[in-house]
């Protein structure tokens, strides 16, 4: 084990266009390596709908005779499941430790020695692995639920567009809080409990288990803008299902905003801190 000082080779070109080429590419390359896995797509299409009746059930079920729980009726909780189940997939909060493995073994420092910033790339390649689930992954529930349930359809003519947008920042959030966890091994070497601390945190408060509205409202409110967590899930799916005014989900999009912009830049700086000492293991 040695200790080096690494820092990102500076950029080379200064054109816009071609980094955002650059960006593209990786970005295509991120798609095209997902796309490989095809036997695994369909196992998690079938295992995520297979638990998706059983989360419908549950949730109609604490509905009860009245049909409505949390200000959600019973179309709208098909809808809340039945998406939610494709964009458990599409946001991936569970799952990913490239970068830990990379630290770990001491092959970042290939990374380090790109021409672009390691945040940046892992960030493009994110983000075609996104792309291709929300073909793969997203689809086939959302169809199922068409198929079987009664599920609510968008009244609003901005909800789809809202909703999209709501998905994008979703991932943006989720890869940010992915890159902070497994940055902790720059420091740790073995990141195994802030991943589990992750998984747990993830799971319960960014709306996958239950929504967010099953709690009191101080509660739930103080999640929504005080935690990253319910712009995971619970956020893109209210608004989905309008739950909320028009005004609201516009403003819950602009909580999703902020965490996005102020995660990537807390990546970049823990990117930064990590690089003026980093030991090598392995190599």
């Amino acid at each position: 084990m040695g200790s080096v000082t690494a820092t990102v080779a500076p950029p080379t070109d200064s054109n816009v266009t071609r980094w955002f080429r650059t960006f593209g590419a990786i970005v295509g390359s991120g798609f095209r390596r997902h796309a490989t896995y095809r036997q695994a797509a369909v196992a998690g299409v079938v295992t995520n709908s297979v638990f998706g009746f059983l989360r419908y059930y549950i949730f109609v079920a604490a509905a009860g005779a009245a049909g409505r729980v949390a200000g959600y009726d019973r179309a709208q909780l098909a809808t809340f499941v039945w998406v939610g189940q494709g964009l458990l997939a599409v946001v991936a909060i569970w799952g990913w430790t490239e970068l830990a493995d990379r630290i770990r073994t001491g092959e970042i420092a290939a990374d380090l020695l790109r021409p672009i910033h390691p945040v940046t790339s892992y960030f493009a390649t994110d983000l075609g692995r996104a792309g291709f689930a929300s073909l793969s992954r997203l689809l086939p529930p959302v169809l199922i639920g068409l198929l079987f349930f009664d599920v609510y359809l968008p009244r609003r003519w901005a909800t789809l567009p809202l909703f999209a947008l709501s998905v994008l920042l979703a991932v943006v959030v989720c890869f940010g809080c992915r890159y902070l966890v497994n940055a902790t091994a720059y420091w740790l070497q073995d990141v195994r409990g802030p991943l589990i601390l992750w998984t747990l945190c993830s799971g319960v408060l960014a709306g996958l288990y239950f929504p967010l509205g099953f709690l009191p409202g101080w509660l739930e409110a103080g999640l929504r803008y005080g935690t990253p967590f319910p712009s995971l899930l619970q956020i893109p799916l209210d608004v989905l299902v309008e739950r909320d005014p028009a005004a609201m989900q516009f403003g819950l999009v602009g909580v999703q905003l902020g965490w996005a912009v102020a995660l990537l830049a807390l990546c970049r700086l823990v990117q930064r801190r990590a690089e003026r000492r980093l030991v090598v293991q392995g190599g």
